[in-house]
């Protein structure tokens, strides 16, 4: 049996080797830009921030991610400065030319914090991405001022660092399951006491007498120990753990939940701690993910164990079985982790597996009709990201420049630890309009032809 376990094992390896290959080969071709950054440790999360610098040729971004180490060394969330190059400047030679071994010219380290256990999951607050909260291996959620928080000395023995608020309410660890709201300084949370809870960071700010709407800074970080908020609402009605949350784009009041009871369900806080809608049997097995539509806040994401992405209408949902999908997506062949909408084009999204894989898809293109090899390809899918090796744990499309995305892998299956990091453009002639492309290839055919007709002075 265990030599039968082994053959396998590397037979898949030697799959995704020559995946990644032939990958690799098609860097020029399929990206406008490409950055790889080796990990020392893992990441289980990755997330932009705020764009801080621009120049002629890249802008400068802040990027949060984490270190979750063996032990040896404290736990860390890591905020880095990422040079983002700006579209069409990069050639195709330079960004294939990369070590996956080593770390990338464009990332550095500007900020350490001291995390009081693993970082599982980091979300940032949208009206201002300085302040983040993050999940851990505990009940509760730790909010965190990355600009005021001091740099830390990573040694072993360190003090853990103070983080600027604690959210309470939770009776079990919350490990994944979080989300911050668009329109307030809401925070949502899951765990795996099967709840979902509510708060609202303005509750600690108005206890101290300070109005900032924009909660540019969080008292309590110069203290010895962390003010902490209860919630302003605890909501019941899952059946086993809770994986993911996350708000109407549009709303505080309004927000959904999956989980290992293989739920959908949607909330509103303004009527009162029940579901409003509960989806039984959303997928054949447990919801790892979900994501709501900015553009159209009718289509719901949600991501399985069972391989697939599934496009709801909430219009069309209803209660106790019978609400069948807008179209379920078919292009993993493991669970899929994460799962997320473009920014930029409101029928594109994204997802991420444990085979390593991360999907992007266009539901407008379901049903079209495909020639040659495209006509094998699961409806929808246009784009295959094949330059992880290892479970895609998270992804995150950056709202400050457009089609470009970070996304992170585990690979302690296929190295024995670490992780890798990688920054990427899908090329504009591949998502563009088919016309647009076609005219300026032509330009260019025609540009080409003059420069050879040209003497050679």
């Amino acid at each position: 049996m265990e030599k039968k376990k082994e053959e396998e094992r590397s037979s898949s390896s030697s799959s995704v080797d020559e995946r990644y290959t032939q990958w690799k080969s098609l860097i020029p071709v399929l990206y406008d830009w490409f950055a790889n950054h080796n990990l020392v440790w893992p990441s289980l999360s990755c997330r932009w921030g705020p764009r801080f610098e621009q120049a002629t040729y890249k802008n400068r971004q802040r990027l949060y991610l984490s270190e979750q180490t063996d032990g040896s060394m404290p736990n860390i969330l890591v905020i880095a400065n990422c040079d983002v190059v700006k579209p069409r400047v990069a050639a195709g030679e330079h960004i294939s030319a990369f070590n996956g071994e080593t770390r990338s010219p464009f990332i550095k380290k500007y900020k350490k914090i001291i995390h009081p256990g693993e970082v599982n999951r980091i979300r940032e607050l949208p009206s201002n991405s300085n302040i983040i909260a993050t999940h851990t291996d505990s009940p509760h959620v730790l909010i965190w001022d990355v600009e005021a928080q001091p740099n830390r000395h990573t040694v072993l023995g360190a003090s853990e660092s103070l983080p600027d608020l604690i959210l309470t309410g939770h009776k079990q660890n919350a490990e994944f399951a979080l989300a911050m709201c668009q329109t307030e300084p809401f925070v949502l949370s899951g765990g795996k006491d099967k709840r979902v809870v509510l708060w609202s960071i303005q509750d600690h700010i108005s206890t101290l007498g300070l109005r900032d709407s924009a909660i540019c800074k969080i008292a309590g970080a110069d203290t010895q120990k962390s003010p902490e908020i209860s919630p302003r609402g605890v909501f019941k009605g899952h059946d086993n753990t809770v994986e993911d949350v996350q708000f109407c784009p549009s709303s505080g009041e309004e927000f959904c939940s999956v989980g290992d009871d293989s739920c959908l369900i949607l909330w509103d806080s303004r009527l009162g701690n029940s579901p409003v809608i509960k989806v039984e049997k959303a997928h054949e097995a447990d919801l790892h993910c979900v994501d709501w539509n900015s553009h159209d806040t009718n289509l719901i994401l949600t991501g399985s164990a069972d391989n697939t992405v599934k496009l709801f209408d909430r219009r069309k949902l209803i209660s106790n079985g019978g609400s069948a999908p807008v179209h379920e997506f078919e292009g993993h062949d493991s669970a899929v982790l994460c799962v997320q909408w473009c920014p930029d084009k409101s029928s594109v999204f994204g997802s991420s597996a444990e085979d390593g894989l991360l999907n992007i898809w266009d539901h407008n293109k379901v049903g079209e009709k495909r020639e040659g090899r495209a006509s094998a390809a699961p409806p929808g899918l246009f784009f295959k990201h094949a330059g992880h090796r290892d479970k895609v744990v998270d992804f995150h499309w950056n709202s400050s420049d457009p089609w470009t995305i970070v996304s992170v892998s585990d690979d302690a299956d296929s190295t024995g630890g670490g992780g890798t990091l990688q920054i990427w453009r899908v090329s504009d002639l591949i998502y563009r309009e088919e016309e647009m492309v076609v005219a300026e290839l032509e330009k260019f055919k025609d540009h080409i032809a003059t420069c050879s007709k040209s003497p050679i002075e």
